[in-house]
């Protein structure tokens, strides 16, 4: 495959960042016995991580913006081009040693999402989706799964935890959809979720209380892969309202009338 220069430079950057991350990973996996745990670790890790792919992506292009989890948003002087990262998607995997966590770059332009690297240094799976050039994993071209039904999906949702959420809403959409799919996971990476429907391996999924960072390279690389997401109301206000519903054709719009019933009444 083909790779842009810009995309060769969001490449880099993710997988210079994740090798820090490996690197911190194998000390987090024997932290996990103290008592102390390992905590503080992980959070210098996530920084860390952080300016890695802020000080690549900007010597590569010192004028375009930057919205980061850790670090205050830089707006750049081009005024059309973002950088919207993640460096540790999955922190709380991670801090258990639980390896499915990612590094997730994604580059917006003009309010679009065009370009996308979603990397596990665990796994060594490297997804990237670049507008018009289609979706990969490995240099392996991606494509949504083809079910049409829920009743033969396997649907990935993100699960609100503590201080996060709105909880009782999350359980009448999980009693709903439950009732209607063959199989529900939560992985707790919403980069690594989506990039795993742009592959075909689950059919759908949505998550509500997300913030732009989570969503931005997995924006692109579903659509890249033929596949439809959007917020919770069916519109393109995926950053604005923190809601994602994403899956083919079919999926997509199953998924979002049946997480959107109303509350059973009785």
């Amino acid at each position: 495959m083909a790779r842009s220069a810009l995309l060769n430079v969001m490449v880099q950057a993710a997988l210079k960042a994740g090798k820090s991350l490996s690197r911190d990973f194998g000390e987090v996996q024997n932290l996990q016995v103290s008592l102390k745990g390992p905590g503080n670790y992980v959070s210098q890790a996530d920084r860390k991580a952080e300016k890695i792919v802020r000080e690549e992506l900007l010597k590569a292009r010192p004028t375009y913006g930057f919205l980061g989890e850790e670090s205050e948003e830089i707006k750049g002087t081009d005024g059309s081009h973002r950088w919207i990262v993640d460096p540790l998607d999955g922190t709380t995997n991670f801090l258990h040693g639980i390896p499915q966590f990612a590094v997730s770059i994604g580059l917006e332009r003009g309010g679009e999402m065009v370009a996308g690297v979603i990397y596990n240094p665990a796994s060594d799976e490297l997804f990237t989706a670049e507008r018009g050039g289609g979706a990969y994993v490995n240099d392996r071209r991606l494509r949504v799964s083809a079910r049409k039904s829920l009743s033969d999906a396997v649907i990935g949702c993100g699960m609100p935890h503590l201080g996060h959420g709105m909880h009782g809403r999350y359980l009448i959409q999980l009693r709903h959809v439950m009732g209607e799919a063959a199989g529900l996971r939560s992985l707790g990476a919403a980069s690594l979720d989506l990039a795993f429907v742009a592959a075909g391996r689950m059919d759908g999924f949505w998550e509500e209380g997300l913030s732009p960072w989570d969503m931005a390279a997995g924006i692109v690389m579903i659509r890249e892969a033929g596949g439809f997401s959007s917020d919770m109301d069916g519109g393109a206000d995926i950053f604005g309202s923190g809601t994602i519903v994403a899956g083919n054709e079919h999926i997509h719009k199953a998924l979002r009338d049946v997480a959107n019933r109303p509350v059973p009444k009785g």
